[in-house]
């Protein structure tokens, strides 16, 4: 069985600050985002993490929530004033509702609770650089998007109704009469 490396599409700029206070984590996340061809800064504490966000801020950021000097979320602030456009992700161990919410209102891009996968992460962080790509003038509306899907899937069961039915569970006449419709704009 062969595994499948995802490809990372990083900007130029791969600046990424790593603010955790667990080491053996610190020291292992910040190896896989280098090979995934970030390039991190670890920090351990706020005062750490401080520094180096008036030196250089980042473009990328993963930020621990609890820290033994404070919360991470003070951190994200900082970000915010010194570098706008910083994609930054929280990861916690002791994760709750209402300060995801938080974090996210001061200006992370996502949340994820401990243990957390190094590709989650780098989903995440890239997740607000796909958000900036311009979305198209003429979306396909979900009558439409709904309607290639159904043909998708007829097509992928060799034109046989029933089998197509079955697998989008749904009733094989409204299958039909949807089939006998014209595409929708």
């Amino acid at each position: 069985m062969s595994f499948h490396k995802p490809e990372w599409n990083i900007p130029d700029d791969n600046s990424l600050l790593i603010l955790d206070d667990d080491k053996p984590f610190r020291i292992r996340l910040g190896r896989a985002m280098a090979s995934r061809g970030f390039e991190p800064k670890l920090t351990q504490s706020l005062v750490e993490a401080r520094i180096a966000v008036n030196l250089n801020p980042p473009a990328f950021a993963i930020i621990d929530r609890r820290l033994e000097d404070g919360n991470g979320m003070s951190i994200v602030e900082q970000l915010r004033e010194k570098r706008p456009a910083c994609s930054i992700v929280m990861i916690t161990g002791y994760g709750n509702i209402a300060s995801a919410v938080a974090a996210i209102k001061l200006g992370a891009v996502n949340y994820l609770a401990k243990p957390v996968d190094a590709d989650d992460i780098c989903n995440a962080l890239l997740l607000a650089e796909a958000a900036d790509e311009e979305i198209p003038e003429n979306p396909m509306s979900a009558s439409r998007v709904r309607w290639e899907h159904i043909q998708r899937v007829y097509e992928l069961c060799d034109n046989n109704i029933s089998e197509t039915a079955r697998r989008l569970k749904m009733h094989r006449r409204t299958l039909q009469r949807m089939l006998a419709k014209r595409a929708p704009l």
